[in-house]
């Protein structure tokens, strides 16, 4: 009787101590939080201001449950297609908000607590490191040779010159934000002035690829317009950008009965475009990643679009497919199959919203005629140049010059599509062209197609800095494929440009410099190459960033 009760006993305060701990973990990181106050992040109250240290392993179980929830309802409920900068700022101050923007210098801040970051990354850029070169397949050159190359490039003083009138009005080379608590996008948009898209060596752009390549689509809807299928995808930040699927393989080039206005748009293309923009010092087109999509989870299963969700279903393979609508090749026989349901496609970064920075489209002087038998004026007129000359905005400025240089990267890529371009509206007739829509690029690299050179032909113009650029990039030390070859790397769907179509560009560069060989020849140096020079009124932002608060 004695032991029973003895047990009896044990057995009660086994269970007393079991519900004690029990409720000691359950309240222990609401007691941390409490204890950590409002002030104690530096950066709001409650949660989102929490700097305890815990690690990831360590994390209190509540947060992420709330964090998911919140997510699945700011999904659900949707986001206004117009909020205010003030909206931005405050989500951006969130910790969950921009996971792949947050600075690596405020994480190294954090002393311990960064260490399993680090590490992460480390892991994942060795990963990426074998990836590259597994799938590359690049020959015996080292990789660190291949980097010197372009780091070569961007130390050459071409690559370091600012125009007086920049350096004046306190033009920053870096082009840095101060406002590092913004989305990597928005941080973009402010970065836009009169002269380029970005600065050179901006840190915001690599992280906009980043972030390009690895945010969270929340939503996904079909672009209006156009020929060919794209769609819009908004990203967990709130970022968006246009999504071009793939249509056609490296090795495919297109076919010689094709014109060029029903050609394929191929997301290499774009892709590439953007990084010869930027070798070429442009920098005139919108940072462009390469990703790999799960149609199912990432597109099918977060539209709203009802007209593209029709359009899905599952080949007698068992891919998962789908076509959306268009003009051209949106039909079951043009479906866009998945291997299963993974599609490689280009991801374009938006520009900011026609609300806060129109934008005014103009008609290439040089257009096609995008008919099958007739020719444009500018194809049987020699002299076609004289009258563009005496037309606005080509009379005076720079407009010409870049008309000039849009040429010469329309010809690299072997692109004949460029029947429109877009400038802001805020900079007036004295500002860059955009160098939108690049997707039918990289077409065929058996073919020189001359008649792209026809607007360099005839207007014997060029840009000094253009003219001493292609001079240096076509010289051994630096070679244009060699450096696009290893920009590329950087890229997640490597290879992007398969052999040939980078001998082609040495091959067209060389073509486009003897063009102007002949121009030189023929009307003199001081009559051809042109000083670059800058207009006078001050370098001015897109929009103002929004104050802190």
């Amino acid at each position: 009787m004695i032991l029973f009760r003895k047990f009896r006993l044990l057995i009660l305060m086994v269970f007393l101590v079991a519900c004690t701990m029990h409720i000691m973990i359950d309240l222990l990181p609401r007691l941390e939080r409490r204890a950590a106050g409002p002030g104690s992040g530096g950066g709001g109250g409650g949660d989102a201001g929490c700097s305890c240290a815990h690690s990831p392993s360590e994390e209190p179980r509540g947060r992420p449950k709330q964090r998911s929830r919140a997510a699945a309802s700011a999904v659900q409920a949707g986001w206004p297609g117009k909020h205010t900068l003030r909206i931005l700022q405050d989500f951006s101050n969130e910790p969950s908000s921009n996971l792949t923007s947050q600075s690596l210098e405020k994480l190294a801040g954090a002393g311990d607590r960064a260490e399993p970051v680090k590490r992460a990354d480390e892991t994942l850029e060795e990963k990426q490191k074998s990836l590259i070169k597994e799938r590359g397949n690049r020959g015996k050159e080292k990789p660190e040779q291949r980097a010197s190359r372009l780091a070569a490039l961007y130390e050459h003083p071409l690559y370091k010159t600012v125009p007086t009138e920049l350096r004046k009005e306190g033009y920053s080379p870096t082009g840095e934000v101060t406002a590092e608590s913004y989305p990597n996008w928005l941080r973009f948009h402010i970065g836009i002035n009169r002269y380029e898209l970005y600065s050179r060596h901006n840190p915001v752009v690599e992280a906009l690829l980043k972030d390009l390549q690895s945010q969270r689509i929340t939503s996904v809807a079909m672009k209006s317009g156009g020929t060919q299928l794209k769609l819009i995808m908004t990203f967990q930040n709130y970022g968006q950008a246009l999504f071009k699927p793939m249509k056609q393989t490296r090795e495919q080039e297109t076919p010689p009965d094709f014109f060029y206005f029903s050609d394929f748009e191929r997301h290499n293309a774009e892709i590439a475009a953007f990084h010869l923009d930027r070798i070429l010092d442009f920098r005139r087109v919108p940072p462009v990643a390469g990703r790999l999509v799960n149609m199912t989870r990432e597109i099918r299963d977060v539209t709203r679009d009802k007209k593209l969700w029709r359009t899905f279903f599952i080949s007698p393979a068992n891919n998962i497919c789908f076509y959306g609508e268009c003009s051209y090749y949106c039909s079951t026989e043009h479906a866009l199959c998945g291997k299963p349901d993974q599609i490689e496609g280009s991801l374009a970064a938006f520009l900011p919203d026609l609300a806060l920075a129109k934008r005014k489209t103009w008609r290439n002087p040089w257009r096609r005629s995008y008919h099958k038998r007739k020719k444009a004026e500018w194809e049987v007129d020699p002299d076609y140049c004289d009258e563009v000359k005496q037309t606005p905005p080509y009379d005076r400025g720079t407009r010409l010059l870049d008309i000039m240089d849009m040429t010469i990267f329309d010809f690299l890529m072997g692109n004949m599509d460029r029947h429109h371009y877009e400038t802001f509206e805020k900079f007036g007739n004295e500002t860059f062209i955009i160098h939108l829509d690049n997707g039918r690029g990289f077409g065929k690299h058996s073919h020189d197609e001359m008649s792209i050179l026809v607007p360099l032909s005839q207007c014997c113009r060029v840009r000094r800095s253009t003219y001493l650029r292609l001079q240096l990039l076509a010289k051994e030390e630096y070679q244009l494929s060699s450096l696009m070859e290893e920009s590329l790397l950087r890229d997640r769907l490597v290879p992007i440009l398969i052999k040939p179509h980078l001998q082609a560009l040495d091959r067209r560069l060389r073509l486009a410099l003897n063009v102007l060989a002949e121009c030189i020849e023929k009307e003199g140096y001081t009559a051809v190459v042109e000083h670059d020079f800058d207009p006078q009124p001050a370098a001015s932002p897109l929009h103002q960033a929004p104050r802190a608060r």
